[in-house]
């Protein structure tokens, strides 16, 4: 079996609000639309980006709603479904499987962590009753642990688990992963700032912040590394260099939701513990964007 998940650039998708507050789904279509328009490869709703562990669990479900019906098919849509509860994890999965989800993104345990065995058993438990592709999600700087190399070797062997997010920023670690790939196990770079390198070790693409406001270029930066284009894309990630780590300045997402405020996309605040950006950061982040030409 080969996997049917996404090549290229799959944008990890912010969750607009309205003034009040409430999940803005005029916003999400509008945003589904923008993507499609600009050549991403695939969507990503409710990932970190998403502001998903502020959100109730009904929010969750219209965010994830909006995105699928609003996407009809013409795009991929991966559902994030983790959490650091595995049953509440096999909840979600099955219900945005129901919903049309095309793939999902299970985390590994946050706070609680695991040891070898339950962590298997964490994403095995979902892989062993959906029937969509599942992609791992490996971000210990916001989790607390690792997925270690062995735990995921294991996982790779499930038919249902087809991917892994590998977003540590640990090129050591994505090197000993790619070991591991092949047409049925693919890997993502996590981290927009090591694109084309991670793609050197055998990533098929990013699932990316940058793409939520410069989409074109970062699927022509993948686009142009898989056709054999490596100074091309190379280029381009220089290029975006300054620009990532404008989106980076504070923690994802407030620069990204800033930025596209910035460039009158409307996508609304925060929740808090997010806290809109100190100004001399905003106001850097808005210079690069100027240099990019993504806003006045």
């Amino acid at each position: 079996m080969t996997t049917s998940l996404p090549k290229g650039s799959i944008v990890a998708l912010v969750t607009p609000f309205c003034e009040d507050g409430s999940v803005n789904t005029e916003k999400l279509r509008e945003l589904v639309e923008f993507h499609v328009s600009h050549d991403t490869d695939g969507i990503l709703v409710l990932g970190t980006t998403g502001e998903s562990s502020t959100m109730t669990e009904e929010e969750d479900d219209l965010a994830a709603k909006t995105v699928i019906e609003a996407a009809a098919g013409r795009i991929p849509v991966i559902v994030g479904a983790g959490s650091n509860n595995t049953a509440t994890q096999l909840d979600k999965a099955k219900k945005y499987e129901k919903m049309g989800a095309d793939g999902l993104l299970l985390i590994s345990p946050y706070y609680n962590k695991a040891n070898t065995e339950g962590l298997v058993r964490h994403f095995t438990t979902v892989a062993d009753t959906v029937n969509i592709p599942i992609i791992l999600y490996n971000i210990p700087g916001r989790t607390g642990m690792s997925i270690p190399v062995e735990v995921v070797e294991r996982l790779s062997r499930h038919p249902m688990i087809q991917g892994i997010k590998e977003a540590s920023g640990n090129m050591s670690y994505a090197m000993n992963v790619s070991k591991l790939l092949n047409d049925d196990f693919v890997m993502y770079s996590g981290n927009d700032d090591i694109i084309v390198p991670m793609m050197g070790a055998g990533a098929s693409g990013v699932i990316s912040v940058l793409a939520d406001v410069a989409p074109s270029q970062t699927h022509d930066m993948v686009s142009r590394y898989l056709n054999n284009d490596v100074q091309g894309a190379l280029s381009l990630q220089r290029e975006l260099l300054d620009l990532i780590h404008a989106l980076f300045i504070e923690v994802n997402p407030i620069p990204v939701k800033e930025a596209m405020n910035l460039m009158g996309m409307d996508v609304g605040g925060y929740r808090l513990p997010l806290y809109p950006m100190e100004e001399q950061h905003r106001e850097t982040l808005k210079r690069e964007l100027q240099k990019a030409g993504l806003c006045a």
